[in-house]
């Protein structure tokens, strides 16, 4: 049976960093909001309580139920969760007088403890929080200080519970993922068998028992996701899975065929639709962003619910769903701002009758293509940088258009073509090209143009989370903008954007 470790999200930004580092160590975990915990608590080895935004001493503040946990299973308590765990068993948390926050290092360690193993005094960790722990809780044993915080560490005696004010998932803590492997493996005794061989093994296993004669739809994208879930599910039940590649008028330049081409050989039943048009004059005077993104996922289910219609005896729809696209739509404190819908999440339409499979919906993008390959995918394919479901459409600013599209696949392909010819390409972890709403001044030889802005992203990250734009080479740049210039009609002006994510998002839109 596999081990699992639970982390209970009290809204923290590195609650997803904490899951990574989880499975890095190849262990299986799941990220669960606070208040909405799963039902057999008991399925679990362990739990990680994450840090916050708030402050324990604020009524809005999470105040969660223990009583299943503590006690009962080895228990890992980060920033807010060290503080929640003082603060209501006897200790105190005041505000700090001191700024608590960036690099700090351990000044005291209680080296025989095994939570602290093979870590030396002097070791740099990263602190977060405006509240201090003043008092530990009762039961409490100091395990370590920094120069600022004397209670930078504790365990309760009697129990396997533990806190730390500081954040080991994070980078700057530079021997956080040595702590977590003390916590998990010697202390909490989890097994090390989360790894894709084992993954493959027992999700084909849970495909053929869920599945059993029935039939599958699967809409590809050529993408790294659903072309490991079409083989995932080929390998489990062959010739009842049925996919459909449709065209939305919105792929990267001679996209459609290529991907046709591509499946190939893999022994893939894959039927191709083309519905460009349908999708842009369903678009035409949209500006938008978010309604831009229904109008492509709307229309899409409408072609998709066509073309199934024509397979008979479909019960199943598979989705490419990965863990960030299912993390980012769950709210730690109910209803939250959209920052904007994934068309992977959210169910579907009761017209449509169909049960939803989803096999890698537990997985982080770098786990995908470990599975990919486990499963004999073409490296290459593996390696293809992350495109957007809804495509081009949520990279052109503003109304979409025939002629719109046509001149940002060609900026577009310029620049993707350029990395890979320069041996850029598997360096940066997604790029593309923006087509901006304004239109700027140039001259090109004797005459004066107004036309269109472009600028190019390109940036680096483990699972689209968070993200950090790439330090192409000058010469790169300058070689990508006179080429996009000269070649691409009705663009004048090349930017490249150096933002990451956090603040901005990877796409524009």
């Amino acid at each position: 049976m596999q081990d699992k470790v639970l982390i209970l999200d009290f809204g923290s930004q590195y609650t997803q960093l904490i899951a990574r580092r989880v499975r890095e160590l190849f262990i299986y975990c799941e990220i669960h909001p606070f208040n909405n915990p799963p039902e057999h608590m008991e399925e679990f080895n362990a739990v990680i309580l994450s840090g916050s935004p708030y402050s324990v001493r604020s009524e809005q503040a999470p105040h969660p139920d223990l009583s299943a946990i503590r006690g009962k299973l080895p228990l890992l308590a980060v920033c807010y969760g060290a503080q929640y765990l003082a603060h209501f068993s006897g200790g105190v948390v005041k505000p700090s007088n001191t700024r608590e926050y960036g690099r700090a290092n351990l000044s005291f360690i209680q080296s025989e403890e095994s939570f602290f193993e093979g870590i030396d005094k002097g070791s740099q960790v990263w602190m977060s929080h405006s509240d201090t722990i003043d008092q530990l809780p009762e039961g409490g044993m100091l395990l370590a200080s920094t120069e600022d915080v004397k209670n930078a560490a504790y365990c309760i005696e009697g129990e396997t519970t533990f806190g730390i004010q500081f954040h080991p998932e994070v980078y700057h803590t530079t021997d956080g993922k040595k702590l977590l492997e003390n916590f998990l493996i010697k202390i909490a005794g989890i097994q090390q068998n989360w790894t894709p061989d084992s993954f493959v093994e027992m999700t084909v296993k849970e495909i053929r028992e869920t599945i059993g004669d029935e039939k599958v739809i699967l809409g590809l994208s050529g993408g790294v996701d659903s072309t490991v879930v079409a083989v995932l599910l080929h390998k489990a039940i062959g010739t009842q899975l049925h996919c459909i590649f449709v065209n939305n008028g919105l792929l990267r330049k001679n996209e459609f065929e290529s991907v046709l081409n591509q499946y190939e050989g893999m022994g893939l039943n894959v039927k191709g639709v083309d519905a460009s048009d349908q999708f842009l004059k369903a678009l035409a005077g949209e500006t938008d962003p978010e309604s831009k993104r229904k109008i492509i996922g709307n229309t899409f289910i409408d072609v998709f619910d066509d073309e199934s219609k024509k397979t008979a005896g479909v019960s199943w729809l598979a989705q490419g769903t990965i863990y960030p696209d299912v993390i980012e739509s769950i709210s730690v404190n109910g209803p939250s701002a959209t920052i904007k819908s994934h068309h992977n999440v959210g169910g579907l339409p009761d017209f449509m009758n169909l049960k939803l499979v989803e096999p890698l919906k537990m997985l982080f993008k770098d786990e995908v293509r470990r599975v990919g390959a486990s499963i004999g995918i073409d490296p290459e394919l593996l390696g293809r940088h992350p495109f957007p479901g809804p495509g081009l459409g949520i990279r052109i600013l503003g109304d979409i258009t025939a002629e719109k599209v046509e001149m940002l696949q060609e900026v577009d392909a310029i620049f993707i073509n350029g990395l890979k010819s320069w041996n850029l390409y598997d360096q940066v972890w997604q790029a593309g090209a923006m087509l901006l709403p304004v239109n700027s001044v140039g001259v090109m030889g004797d005459e004066r143009t107004y036309e269109k802005c472009v600028a190019l992203r390109a940036v680096q990250s483990t699972d689209g989370m968070t993200a950090d734009w790439v330090d192409l080479p000058y010469a790169f740049l300058q070689k990508m903008s006179n080429e996009i210039i000269n070649k691409v009609k009705g663009v004048n002006r090349v930017v490249y954007d150096i933002s990451s994510k956090p603040p901005a998002t990877i796409e524009w839109e």
